[in-house]
């Protein structure tokens, strides 16, 4: 890897349950979505009492409640926060995405974007944020229904792409929403300074294909990924090859690829919390090969547990979160905690 940094390790905030979004609203404010559906927010380091909004729709019966959180590019002027959450109704489980505003110790105007998007206690995904064309992508998972995942006409197994107000672009591959597919469940979604797309997405799970193959992907309009016709290490004509392969399984749970801003050494690297894997990755890309992976490292190995999130800090540090309390971990006292890397003093 390129060059060793001098970094610590602080932490952020405790007493959380399965923080699964970070977004910052300020250099001291943050929010933070919780499986269970509710919107927590830390100020000047301090988690206060009263959430700011609880989704008391939101299904927490596997893997699935609220989920992530992403700002409106004018958050500055508008306040509009996304949130995406699975429920339950008479037809079985699905995936909504809302708007609100964020009123400061409330929120109001909670408008529904996109709904129906097919869910599962496993494999729900879901990853919200706006990419550098002002666009909403969605990461969504396949509901364990496989094939969902080929079915263009399916939302389950794909990444959305949407006007802010839940409108189809006119420059969709498909004229709908889906901008790529044959995904199984991807939770990480991130751009580099050129404006390309990487994406992290878990692999199979035993019941659906051999275990690992866990993978990194960058993602074009219209492409293939190729779930569940292959998996792992496997090539088929038509389909897009990851860049990189984890088996056994990691779990990818987000994607930050950092700026750069206080650890120049790491700009344009991709960071991705691991879930089974108990760990922070980097991966390094070649800067004249977007498609080229040149370097990788984990980072952290079972010191902190199950990691989630990984955020940038309007301070240049990268933020983490841990997923000790979702019934997967081995949860320590304090858990579950957000912590973030700053350089050393």
């Amino acid at each position: 890897m390129q060059g060793e940094v001098a970094y610590e390790v602080e932490e952020v905030a405790h007493g959380l349950e399965v923080p699964w979004g970070i977004v910052f609203t300020s250099p001291t404010r943050m929010l933070v979505s919780e499986r269970p559906g509710r919107i927590r927010v830390i100020e000047n380091g301090t988690v206060k009492g009263e959430s700011l909004h609880t989704f008391p729709e939101a299904s927490t019966g596997g893997e699935e409640g609220l989920m992530s959180l992403t700002l409106h590019p004018q958050y500055a002027s508008n306040k509009y926060v996304y949130a995406s959450y699975a429920y339950m109704s008479e037809r079985g489980m699905w995936v909504k995405v809302v708007r609100f505003k964020d009123d400061g110790n409330s929120i109001s105007n909670i408008t529904t974007i996109l709904d129906g998007i097919p869910a599962a206690q496993f494999h729900a995904g879901s990853e919200l944020a706006f990419g550098p064309d002002g666009k909403l992508y969605i990461t969504t998972g396949d509901a364990t229904e496989r094939d969902l995942a080929q079915d263009k006409d399916s939302l389950a197994g794909k990444i959305l792409h949407l006007n802010d107000d839940g409108s189809i672009p006119s420059d969709n591959p498909f004229g709908t929403a889906v901008w790529s597919y044959g995904h199984r469940n991807p939770q990480g979604i991130s751009w580099n300074s050129k404006g390309e797309l990487y994406e992290t997405e878990h692999g199979p799970s035993g019941f659906d294909g051999p275990g690992g193959g866990d993978e990194v992907n960058r993602i074009i309009k219209g492409g293939n990924y190729g779930w569940p016709l292959v998996s792992h290490d496997m090539y088929l004509e038509g389909t897009i090859h990851p860049l990189a392969v984890y088996t056994p399984a990691e779990a990818p749970a987000s994607a930050l690829i950092y700026s750069g801003k206080v650890f120049p050494q790491f700009k344009g690297n991709l960071f991705f919390g691991a879930l089974k894997g108990e760990g922070l990755w980097r991966v390094q890309f070649d800067e004249n090969d977007p498609d080229k992976v040149i370097g990788q490292e984990k980072l952290f190995d079972g010191e902190y547990g199950r990691i989630r999130e990984v955020a940038e800090g309007p301070d240049g540090a990268i933020y983490f979160s841990t997923s000790n309390r979702d019934s997967r971990g081995s949860p320590a006292s304090s858990d579950d905690r957000i912590f973030r890397i700053i350089p050393d003093k």
